[in-house]
């Protein structure tokens, strides 16, 4: 049941601009994915996001070809006016 993660080149961008300790603690986030605490499908979408502190995670998940692709990564008040 091993999913293989792709993070999309703009949850990268968020990502490498955050202190080290955000970085470790959003990465080990995603890597415990589709597992996790705080996880919600968003309505009218076929996401889900993840809460880490004041950060959401945006991803979708294949489950016929095992892969999640994290969409977005930014901070609660701006992550949703993106959809």
């Amino acid at each position: 049941m091993n999913y293989k993660i792709i993070i999309q080149k703009s949850a990268e961008k968020f990502l490498k601009k955050q202190p080290r300790k955000i970085q470790e603690r959003l990465l080990i986030a995603i890597y415990k994915l589709p597992k996790g605490t705080d996880i919600k499908k968003l309505q009218g979408h076929n996401m889900y996001r993840m809460r880490v502190g004041n950060i959401r995670i945006l991803y979708t998940v294949d489950d016929v070809i095992k892969i999640i692709s994290v969409e977005e990564i930014d901070s609660r008040g701006d992550i949703y006016k993106r959809l």
